[in-house]
């Protein structure tokens, strides 16, 4: 088995960033001075560019340093790296600019600078989703292998292990399990990696074998054994992490928090709870949405003229949804249904063949048309272009009684698309798998997965196969 030491593996990484940086520089000094796609000009001399392309270089590595960028990922997703590559090269951008502003480099050529940043950006990206793949590979054909030993063998320590069997890529193998109350597995876990012994054992084991984490999954009747647990960890120099036995009414990426010197768990962190987080989501709202009823307008009319043409009555539909903090709010969409009363509209599923459904309406729907209005629902910070869909508050009152965890929808704005309604949970589809959907979003927000899942609705969404 091939164990990579950490520290080295770090300095490969420096040494192969600033490598790329290097041969990128090279790229765009050419791109901009020798391809002729650019008007040639006067320029300084090539050792000047070289000189501030070194600072940038250097000065993104110790970003990279400062944003954790180097240390281990082997159990972060791609998208991790994504981010802190566009994090890192922005901050060097920012840092490059104010240097050449009070160095007085007036000369620097702006193409050259947008040319080297974007470059960087692209090269970087390739290049470690690249590794990424390789050591995927590697890790799955056995090689990179990091050793875990789990202590206790009850419902938490085999679904641990089970589930650390369906990521082979990440590169983790369990060596065993120790417990003091179970000897061997029974049923049908007799075909997992076998109970070496007793945690008193837990010593030897650490000389024995070549462990380099253990996983502490024991119930919380035995937490007094977890001080001398830890002890035994920290002496062999092995890295403890604890699998709480309440684990399943935890996020999927706990916040800690610490208050009185205590430190807590929250145990719902929202990301857009961050000041930051929500102005970036609300800024975007505002900028699609303007983009979006100018882009759509044209379709908007013809809706509102089929309106017209097909059915008497107002062409938009007002609809009382429940939206952020439990507030309520009036959604907009085309009108695709004869008039009927609040009641009924408030109360009612649209089922297969609704009569009352107008043959232009069923069009509108089908193609999500009817949804348009809804960007002015946006703009008025009723509704976000991403997030869980709103329900009318009847069914709210149903649903908060039978569909566990179903109010947490309600801590961030709902939205135009959401998590769900890309895979396909839309319409007639189980309200119990768009809530785990729906919470899986408010826990797992970022910029990029909001860019993600319009991308989707854009490829996915056109037709809506399940509106009636």
């Amino acid at each position: 088995m091939l164990r990579q030491n950490q520290r080295f593996l770090t300095q490969l990484y420096i040494l192969a960033d600033l490598l790329c940086s290097l041969v990128v520089f090279l790229l765009a000094y050419w791109l901009r001075f020798k391809s002729g796609l650019f008007e040639y000009t006067h320029v300084l001399p090539f050792t000047t560019y070289l000189i501030w392309g070194t600072v940038y270089s250097f000065a993104a590595v110790v970003t990279g340093f400062y944003l954790q960028f180097y240390s281990p990922k082997r159990r972060k997703n791609y998208s991790y790296d994504l981010l802190k590559i566009i994090q890192i090269h922005t901050i060097g951008l920012l840092g490059l600019l104010g240097l050449l502003y009070f160095a007085k480099e007036a000369n620097i050529s702006r193409e050259f600078i947008v040319i080297f940043y974007s470059l960087n950006v692209l090269c970087s990206v390739i290049y470690r989703y690249i590794v990424k793949k390789v050591l995927f590979s590697l890790r799955r054909k056995g090689f990179n292998k990091r050793f875990v030993l789990i202590l206790g063998a009850g419902t938490v320590g085999r679904r641990f292990y089970r589930n650390l069997q369906k990521y082979p890529e990440i590169g983790y193998e369990a060596i065993g399990f120790l417990d003091d109350f179970h000897r061997q597995h029974e049923g049908e876990s007799r075909n997992i990696k076998p109970i070496l012994g007793r945690l008193d054992d837990l010593e030897r084991m650490l000389k024995k074998h070549p462990v380099d984490e253990v996983i502490i999954a024991l119930p919380l009747d035995a937490h007094l054994k977890l001080p001398k647990v830890i002890e035994v960890c920290e002496q062999a120099g092995v890295k403890t992490l604890i699998i709480p036995d309440y684990f399943d009414l935890l996020p999927a990426r706990p916040f800690f928090d610490n208050f009185a010197g205590i430190p807590l768990i929250n145990v719902r962190d929202v990301p857009l709870d961050e000041l930051s987080n929500r102005v970036l989501k609300r800024a975007f709202d505002i900028v699609f949405s303007i983009v979006a009823i100018i882009v759509s307008s044209p379709v908007m009319l013809l809706a509102v003229i089929g309106i017209k043409l097909t059915a008497p009555g107002p062409i938009i539909f007002k609809q009382e949804r429940m939206g952020l903090d439990r507030k309520t709010f009036h959604m907009y969409k085309f009108r695709s249904m004869r008039i009927s009363t609040e009641k009924v509209s408030d109360t009612q599923w649209t089922v297969e063949n609704d009569p009352r459904r107008t043959k232009f309406g069923a069009f509108l729907r089908r193609m999500n048309i009817d949804e348009l209005p809804q960007f002015f629902n946006v703009l008025l910070g009723h509704m976000s272009v991403v997030g869980p869909r709103p329900e009318r508050p009847y069914f709210v009152n149903q649903f908060r009684e039978d569909v566990p965890k179903y109010m947490i929808k309600h801590q961030v704005r709902p939205g135009i698309t959401g998590w769900a309604q890309t895979n396909g949970l839309r319409g007639d589809t189980s309200i119990e798998d768009r809530i785990t959907h729906d919470i899986f979003y408010i826990e797992n927000w970022s910029f990029f997965f909001d860019v993600k899942i319009i991308a989707m609705t854009a490829f996915k969404g056109k037709v809506n196969h399940n509106a009636y």
